[in-house]
């Protein structure tokens, strides 16, 4: 138990000092600069929490959901969770001798990205199977921890953690502050979110909704357990978001913040409530300090969700000219 202890504890100070910057921003959205996205979202909120406002509206009912990937912290060059699959594979191997000729592992093992890539969604859920399951759920957020601990970005050459953008941290501060319940709502896999979003962002690990594999319960040498197995239980993207928001909080939101069209029907369902609503994706548009990346990207591909927000008059960052950083300073 003191090992794994002394595990955790170089992440716990790095989650800790991230989440610290949102917490000493005392100037709203110090990191946007002043235009109409910024504009949008002050006015948004200080017309939601007015009481002499026709749309004020009452504490309980001030939900705002965020996807995760792309919206909240980076996500090029490809999803960070399957680089911490690929890694767990990696260690994984020496049991595995079969892996060696056995796709996806093979290219894997190989480093041949471009060839796990290949096989499409399934490959990628083979890898998340065999990564993510066949341990406890404490196990397994134990991994999550001395992970997170060490991995590295290969492009920044930054801890996954300080891939956060500081204008949504300073986002979720802000709504908070007015009294916003803050929800995250992400394909991602949920037990490897919850181990560091509070620390993070602020938001507890009950207030995470994401994807999930099925967990057995069991009782092993006298001790009750939870297990997961290697089979998908619950996919949270695009109409599943919705789905999901319905079982899981049991409100409508009425603000909801993506960056991709696996968010698209998150922003609609949101939006079609009645009283004053908020929608916000984030668009990728600066290839010098992050990604520029829309309609033909493989990952966070942002298209048919372009068109409706400017349809429908949602707000959309622009990456480039709308945040004076991106990412919180360096440690």
């Amino acid at each position: 138990m003191n090992n794994i202890r002394l595990t955790m504890l170089p992440l716990l100070f790095i989650l800790c000092f991230v989440g610290k910057v949102t917490a000493e921003t005392s100037t709203p959205l110090a990191s946007w600069n002043e235009g109409k996205a910024k504009q949008s979202v002050m006015a948004f909120v200080e017309n939601v929490v007015n009481t002499d406002s026709a749309d004020f509206v009452p504490p309980s009912e001030r939900i705002a959901v965020f996807d995760n990937d792309g919206t909240l912290w980076a996500e090029q060059p490809m999803y960070f969770q399957l680089f911490f699959a690929i890694d767990r594979i990696k260690a994984l191997a020496p049991e595995h001798p079969e892996w060696k000729t056995k796709e996806p592992f093979a290219s894997v093992l190989k480093g041949d990205m471009e060839g796990v890539l290949a096989g499409g969604e399934h490959a990628i859920l083979e890898l998340v199977m065999a990564s993510h399951a066949g341990m406890s759920t404490t196990e397994f957020e134990v991994i999550v921890n001395a992970w997170l601990a060490k991995a590295i970005h290969p492009d920044s050459g930054r801890p996954y953690t300080e891939m956060v953008y500081q204008p949504m941290l300073e986002l979720l501060h802000y709504l908070r502050k007015n009294n916003f319940k803050t929800f995250i709502v992400s394909g991602g896999g949920i037990e490897f979110m919850r181990p560091w979003t509070e620390q993070v962002y602020g938001i507890p690990p009950e207030q995470v909704i994401g994807s999930s594999i099925k967990v057995e319960f069991e009782v092993l040498d006298g001790s009750p357990t939870l297990i997961r197995q290697p089979e998908l239980d619950f996919y949270d993207d695009k109409e599943g978001k919705v789905v999901a928001i319905h079982q899981q909080i049991g409100r409508r939101p009425i603000a909801a913040f993506g960056n991709s069209d696996g968010d698209l029907q998150m922003l609609q369902w949101t939006t079609a409530g009645d009283g004053a609503r908020f929608a916000l994706y984030v668009h990728h548009t600066d290839d010098k300090r992050e990604w520029a990346y829309d309609r033909e990207s493989s990952i966070g591909r942002f298209d048919k969700g372009l068109d409706e927000a400017k349809e429908k008059g949602w707000t959309v960052v622009d990456m480039k000219q709308d945040w004076k950083t991106i990412f919180p300073a360096k440690k």
